[in-house]
């Protein structure tokens, strides 16, 4: 499968985390110019350095994309430096669990709903207007596996999760026809170093690995993905 972005414009909120950044070298790898945002100045040096070489396609901006004006001064940047914008990926996310819940707190509920909930909603009102004129991108979210297996002692996050996909597809319908395309995918628990620190008898093998999971990503951003509108994608690994 030759899947190609050169000349394209690809846009990963939160591209240096432990997903982000497997899902920024993707596309780097394919010819996109990738921007990505940010909050810890470390990680996005650490990226660089895993881009390796010319750096030139790859840009980082330090942005809390929950916060509904900096979001939309940020694309509106993007948009007048590049001219365009081909695809956007939403890694943005937190997790809470272990907690039952008539002893959740209500602060970590509006953590979750913040951080699983709010990041697409103002990154899609942000990049939707662009999107919509040029007639054409995709709009990928990372929501979770949870949002429809809902364990114990996880309600405020599965129900964040669950929020997010549903605002997906509300919004895959909003923009049907119009040439942009708007799904979800739900990885179960991602292999990545947070998670093995935090889970160290698990079972890591069983785990999605966070490459596999941009592969995904990657097909559903491109033009071969072109009939895949409004759709929430597991990727369980074998877990």
């Amino acid at each position: 499968m030759n899947i190609s972005f050169s000349g394209k414009v690809a846009l990963v909120a939160g591209g240096t985390g432990g997903l982000g950044a497997a899902i920024s070298l993707a596309f780097l790898e394919e010819g996109a110019q990738v921007v990505v945002t940010y909050r810890k100045e470390e990680e996005f040096a650490a990226l660089k350095s895993a881009a390796g070489g010319d750096t030139r396609a790859l840009e980082g901006h330090r942005v809390d994309i929950t916060d509904e004006i900096a979001a939309a001064e940020f694309v509106n940047g993007v948009i007048a430096q590049h001219g365009r914008l081909d695809a956007v990926v939403n890694t943005i996310g937190g997790y809470a669990g272990g907690i039952k819940l008539w002893e959740l707190k209500t602060e970590v509920l509006d953590r979750m709903l913040l951080l699983n909930l709010r990041s697409g909603f103002t990154l899609a009102r942000a990049v939707l207007p662009a999107m919509l004129k040029q007639r054409r991108g995709s709009f990928v979210n990372v929501a979770a596996k949870a949002a429809f297996d809902h364990g114990a002692g996880a309600a405020a996050y599965a129900a964040s999760k669950a929020a997010a996909v549903a605002l997906m597809d509300s919004l895959a319908s909003d923009s049907m026809g119009t040439g942009v395309r708007v799904n979800s995918i739900l990885p179960s628990i991602i292999d990545t170093a947070a998670n093995r620190q935090a889970m160290p008898k698990a079972d890591f093998a069983s785990w999605p690995k966070p490459e596999d999971i941009a592969q995904v990503i990657l097909f559903l951003s491109s033009d071969m993905a072109k009939t895949i509108h409004g759709a929430a994608i597991p990727v369980y690994g074998n877990s």
